[in-house]
């Protein structure tokens, strides 16, 4: 399995625990937390769209992407913290984080070159269905990298910084075009580990 951010899930939901124990005090549910991501995400992403010269919005898209990062590895643990894992909530989990990243990312078509944003989305959006494409053959999820959801955030993050700092189109576009590269390789990757996991036991 190829290299990414999500292998370092376990010690980050280690710092958020503290964080994680209050809501469940406060009686918050996984759901409530899926959706208010969507909600903030697709809330960012509209008013990146609504001003593109803002460089403030570009400078903290890195800062807000990390507090995504946060709250969706606070729904799972929730849902395991307070046995509310359901069908629904695994649905709103998958859908709203494709949401999310076209409301995010989309926005780049207008400061960055365009035809790259959309085949870079288009290629992400293709990852996560090969991810979700194995339990079709029996296998579990898959989140093999390189080029995962906190993957994409890492260098989506970075992109808005460079923006914010006047980067050159030379150097954005490179990344771009890194980022297009990386998920066709994790959609292979993807569906060559559901193959193998999903085959039967040699007798």
């Amino acid at each position: 399995m190829s290299f990414s951010i999500y292998q370092l899930k376990p010690q980050f939901q280690q710092l958020l625990q503290p964080l994680m124990r209050a809501l469940v005090r406060c009686r918050v549910t996984p759901n409530q937390i899926t959706l208010t991501t969507m909600l903030l995400s697709v809330a960012y992403g509209a008013v990146l769209a609504a001003q593109p010269q803002c460089v403030g919005l570009w400078a903290g898209l890195a800062a807000f992407l990390l507090l995504r990062m946060a709250l969706n590895a606070i729904d799972g643990m929730l849902a395991n913290a307070t046995g509310q894992k359901t069908r629904l909530g695994t649905l709103l989990n998958e859908i709203c984080d494709q949401v999310s990243d076209v409301a995010l990312y989309l926005p780049f078509m207008l400061v960055l070159h365009a035809p790259l944003v959309v085949l870079a989305v288009a290629a992400a959006l293709l990852a996560e269905f090969a991810g979700v494409l194995a339990l079709s053959v029996g296998a579990a999820r898959r989140f093999d990298g390189p080029m995962g959801k906190s993957d994409r955030a890492f260098w989506f993050g970075l992109l808005g910084l460079l923006i914010a700092y006047g980067a050159a189109p030379l150097l954005t576009n490179g990344i771009l075009a890194l980022v297009v590269a990386l998920s066709a390789w994790t959609v292979v990757n993807r569906l060559r580990q559901a193959l193998r996991a999903s085959a039967p036991a040699t007798p």
